[in-house]
């Protein structure tokens, strides 16, 4: 089909009009009938942080789930956060991945215990896990704090344990972090950021 140049004006000036005309709503009413619903409009956003690296870019999680006594929440879609400084919106691989860890069937969702010469892991409560570790936490600090030193000089440190913090915390998380480290007597603390 061969159209001479003013032929050409015609049909694009034509489509053009009808175009302009049904974006302002002068279209058939069946072609406007419905449009589809945004696929996170019923979900609940929550703002975390990328478990990751030390990084620590923001994420939003995108939960199904109206919060009702017997139905689980569920997480369908994750995204960067573009309100947060760190990564503006953007996420790595693996930070993008993130919904295949939320969701494996391989993920460890309590703490698990194994007791010295066995080779089962048994499940444990948070109260229990979080007991034992204070327990020996307070039982190597008895036994291996140092006041002072051999000739006098006042040292109050604890050179048994060490301590290496999150590295997606805030600032204000790790310096708490730190002032509780250091009151224990702590001289062996980092953070997983510089490792």
């Amino acid at each position: 089909m061969q159209l001479s140049r003013r032929q050409f004006m015609k049909v694009t000036g034509s489509t053009l009009a009808g175009s302009s005309l049904a974006l302002m709503g002068f279209s058939p009413a069946t072609a406007l009938a419905e449009v589809r619903q945004y696929k996170l409009a019923a979900t609940t956003v929550t703002r975390q942080t990328c478990t990751y690296c030390s990084v620590g870019c923001g994420i939003l999680m995108y939960a199904l789930g109206d919060g009702s006594k017997n139905a689980k929440a569920s997480v369908i879609h994750v995204e960067g956060d573009p309100d947060h400084p760190v990564n503006r919106g953007t996420l790595c691989p693996k930070g993008a991945g993130l919904l295949d860890f939320i969701n494996s069937p391989n993920r460890l969702l309590y703490p698990e215990y194994r007791a010295p010469g066995s080779d089962k892991w048994q499940r444990i409560s948070w109260d229990d896990a979080l007991t034992r570790i204070a327990k020996l936490l307070k039982a190597d600090r008895d036994a291996n704090f140092q006041e002072t030193t051999a000739d006098g000089l006042k040292v109050n440190r604890w050179l048994s344990t060490g301590m290496l913090a999150a590295s997606a915390a805030s600032n204000e998380a790790g310096y708490i972090t730190h002032k509780v480290a250091r009151s224990w007597g702590l001289l062996a603390f980092d953070n997983q950021a510089r490792v």
